[in-house]
């Protein structure tokens, strides 16, 4: 696993060498033609500017979702058919989320992923670059859809989600090609989650940890327990409460048996635990050390809670990757997610960088 006491932007980073093409390429898994985008310049937070040029980009490597939103007055019950107010079709998926969440949070930002050969592949694809995202990994397959959600928004914010993986879990390769590989074992920081199969987030934890490189894994996603082989390759699994209590079968209703489940995920090989308790803010348990609590940054009006979690896991990596103390990446993200729930929509609602300093700078 990679040492967080090596995160520094001092690392060198060696962007490809061949961003040339303005295509996102077919599935072949072998060397091809990139997308040309540079990333944007790092804004400070504290950083040194002298050092910006050489950060190790944030790499996330997930799912990518066309998001068929509905918002209604309440869930229908079974064998009943309920009209919604209005529908729409938004980019998200928990890796997209995260990746733009990075790009308008201005850090250099990689996303390894797959689509359709269809209209939402084409949608994701320019909202990932429009969001600042280095889209040279994102692969077009032709044989499955590109994955979808239906995200069912009530009236209070909250939501109801069912995905259709697509693309995001099938026609992957048995083994990564060399150039996603090699992006990941050049990252600072690499993000996971569990809408794409297990065995690739396996070899991509195998590829960064070989290179030193530290791995955040979002518990989100598959209803299935986490392979012990990926979870001894991560340094921080990131939760939500309900997730904790199906990884552990444990309850986690209260402080203390949050406490005991994380204690099992300790047991588990896992060091460091990011608890995303919703409104009850978040934890950082690290094995040996006291929790680090951080509550929420109050909305003004929250609007959707869909993809808060995403951007809080995001905003961490990016905090931490940046060289940020623990403390310090618990309340960036707090008031990035903060800013996230006043917006409809999960990729939409990631905040850009100048907003989440301001919000800061208030609290």
């Amino acid at each position: 696993m990679g040492s967080f006491s090596t995160l520094s932007p001092s690392k060198q980073w060696r962007f490809p060498n061949q961003l040339t093409s303005n295509k996102i390429p077919a599935v072949n898994f072998s060397p091809q033609p990139h997308l040309s985008r540079k990333p944007k310049p790092i804004s400070c937070l504290a950083v040194d500017p002298s050092k910006t040029a050489a950060a190790p980009p944030l790499v996330v490597v997930g799912s990518a979702n066309a998001d068929i939103y509905v918002e209604i007055d309440r869930l229908p019950k079974e064998g009943e058919t309920v009209s919604a107010r209005t529908g729409q079709t938004l980019a998200g998926g928990k890796g997209a989320n995260q990746a733009v969440c990075g790009g308008r949070l201005e850090y250099p930002t990689f996303f390894v992923g797959q689509i359709g050969e269809d209209a939402h592949g084409k949608l994701i694809a320019e909202e990932l670059e429009s969001g600042g995202v280095l889209i040279d990994h994102l692969r077009s397959v032709g044989g499955a859809p590109t994955g979808h959600a239906v995200v069912m928004l009530r009236a209070d914010g909250q939501n109801s989600i069912i995905i259709v993986g697509g693309a995001n879990m099938t026609c992957w390769p048995e083994s990564l090609c060399g150039e996603d590989l090699e992006v990941v074992k050049n990252a600072g920081i690499v993000l996971l989650q569990r809408e794409i199969p297990d065995f690739v987030n396996i070899q991509v934890a195998k590829a960064a940890t070989s290179a030193h490189v530290p791995v955040i894994l979002d518990a989100g996603g598959v209803d299935a327990p986490i392979p012990p082989e990926l979870l001894k390759l991560i340094d921080i699994l990131s939760p939500n409460e309900s997730e904790l209590a199906r990884l552990t079968n444990m309850p986690t209703e209260s402080f203390e048996q949050i406490s005991q489940a994380v204690g099992e995920c300790h047991k588990m090989g896992v060091k460091q635990v990011l608890v995303k308790l919703g409104a009850k803010g978040s934890v950082l348990f690290t094995q040996g050390e006291e929790p680090i609590r951080q509550p929420i940054i109050s909305a003004r009006k929250v609007i959707d809670t869909t993809g808060a979690g995403d951007t809080f896991t995001a905003a961490f990596a990016v905090a931490l990757v940046e060289g940020k103390s623990k403390t310090e990446c618990l309340r960036f993200a707090a008031a990035a997610a903060s800013l996230c729930v006043q917006v409809k929509g999960a990729i939409p609602s990631m905040p850009d960088r100048k907003s989440v300093l301001n919000l800061l700078q208030t609290v």
